[in-house]
């Protein structure tokens, strides 16, 4: 049997990187992955912890309102912190099933000055990035984290653990109860 997951968005980089996750934790069992549109009810650039869980937590229920007759369903929601003058780059990922739920955060990276200067002028990371970079399209390839790391920690690589560690109460269901 082949469990279906719907993923609260439709950039292919969290599709396969909620995909991957899935895969890894749970090996022996069969997954599709398909992205749907939902708004995440929070600003387009969430910034803060809050803001962030804020809008994963939107999304996955967004999803799951809109097609119910999935076995999962996941939000995964970029934000960044604000600390002093700097700003860390992090991401949410919360999974429901129709009876369980698991949450966790990614690791954070801090950006550089320039990309901050955009983001504090309005720009979302993803538009600043591109500005910086000259690219196109950068979140929905390797991210701010691929751009900086010249692809060694690309976006996909980037969500994927927290995608694992979002999905321990569905591995370890008895002490999740």
């Amino acid at each position: 049997m082949t469990s279906k997951i719907i993923v609260a968005s439709k950039n292919p980089v969290k599709v396969d990187s909620a995909l991957a996750g899935f895969q890894e934790m749970f090996p022996d069992q069969s997954f599709t992955a398909e992205g749907i549109s939902v708004p995440s009810g929070v600003s387009d650039q969430p910034l803060g912890d809050e803001e962030t869980y804020q809008g994963a937590w939107n999304r996955v229920q967004a999803a799951k309102a809109a097609l119910s007759d999935a076995d999962f369903w996941i939000g995964i929601e970029g934000g960044n912190i604000i600390k002093d003058k700097e700003m860390e780059v992090m991401a949410w990922v919360v999974v429901l099933s129709k009876t369980q739920l698991g949450k966790a955060r990614t690791a954070g990276f801090y950006l550089p000055p320039k990309v901050i200067e955009l983001v504090n002028q309005g720009y979302e990371l993803g538009h600043a990035d591109d500005l910086i970079f000259g690219v196109s399209n950068s979140k929905q390839t390797g991210g701010s984290s691929g751009l900086l790391t010249d692809g060694v920690m690309n976006r996909k690589r980037f969500y994927v653990p927290a995608v694992i560690l979002a999905l321990i109460p569905f591995l370890k269901v008895e002490l999740y109860k």
